[in-house]
Order: C-alpha cells, then sequence, then structure tokens
C-alpha cells in the first residue's frame, strides 16, 4: 500500500471517502468493464495498452478499498498526509460534543458550512495513547489547548466539505 498512498485511490475510482461499499463496488465494476483488457483487443496497441495500464490501476485501487480492513487502514494514512499539511485551525470541539455515530463508528460535528467534521475511534485512542507514553497528558493538553488553540492535545481534523479544520479534544 505504500505507493497507493501516494496516488488518491478514492480519485482512480472517481468516487470519495465518504462513498460506501457498495458505491465503491458499483464504481470499480463499471471502470473494471470500461477498461477490461478484452474490450480492447481490437484496439491499436497503443489505445489497448492505456486500457491495460487504467484497468491495472482501477484493480490496485478496489484491491485497497474494496476491504474494509485495507480501506480504513489507507483512510487514516490519508488523513496522517492531510495533517501535515500546515492548516489553520477553526476551533477547538471538545469529544464529549460531538456525536457518536454507532454504525460509521466515527465521532461527528456539523461545521458551519453544512459538512461535517469525522473522526474515528481509532484515531482518538491512537493520540490518547501517544500522549499517555509522552508522560504529560495533563499539562500537554493543558499548555496546547492555550498556546494553539488546541492543536497540542488533540486531534486536527478537516471537514469533509469546505476547507476550515477544527482540533478535537478529550
Amino acid at each position: 500500500m505504500g505507493d497507493a498512498a501516494e496516488e488518491d485511490l478514492y480519485a482512480v475510482l472517481g468516487a470519495g471517502p465518504s462513498d460506501s461499499a457498495q458505491q465503491l463496488r458499483h464504481r470499480y465494476q463499471r471502470l473494471a468493464l470500461q477498461y477490461h483488457p478484452d474490450r480492447h483487443a481490437g484496439s491499436s496497441s497503443a489505445e489497448a495498452e492505456s486500457g491495460m495500464k487504467r484497468f491495472l490501476e482501477v484493480d490496485a485501487a478496489w484491491r485497497v478499498l474494496g476491504d474494509q480492513t485495507t480501506r480504513r487502514q489507507y483512510d487514516l494514512q490519508r488523513r496522517a498526509q492531510e495533517l501535515k499539511q500546515d492548516w489553520p485551525v477553526d476551533s477547538v470541539v471538545h469529544l464529549q460534543d460531538m456525536i457518536w455515530e454507532q454504525n460509521e463508528r466515527v465521532y461527528t460535528h456539523g461545521c458551519r458550512c453544512g459538512g461535517g467534521f469525522h473522526v474515528s475511534e481509532e484515531e482518538v485512542q491512537e493520540v490518547t495513547r501517544s500522549r499517555r507514553q509522552d508522560g504529560d497528558e495533563e499539562e500537554e493538553a493543558e499548555t496546547g489547548e492555550r498556546e494553539h488553540g488546541g492543536g497540542g492535545g488533540g486531534v486536527v481534523v478537516c471537514c469533509d466539505t469546505c476547507s476550515l479544520a477544527v482540533c478535537v479534544t478529550r
């Protein structure tokens, strides 16, 4: 999955991270039929090669996104990459102020644009675990919230619609 993290696998399927597994499957099947090598058997070698390359990209994307476990890992890698970008944090949201979506296994909070902020249980646990390992959970949470608007003691989450980001703290 190392190379796949560099390319947006959702874009390969013409999908988005919020698409359901069924929607992803439908997009994969449509693209796989469109670019399948048997469809391009009579085409020029350049067309056939281009179709084969696209088919392999679609297939590789589906192998990651079609499995719930590997999709979750890929989403976490994408989120980590997004967090490396230097986006300003708009506000601090406390975890207890978010809504727990049992079916999706994520905490959600509405954005002023109408979109939403989503943070998984695993992301929250990972931040909590790493802060405990550092041994200064309370101090880091307090100073981080004061100095950075919450950045030091939580998870930075981007809106799924606009460019706003919030820091989710415990």
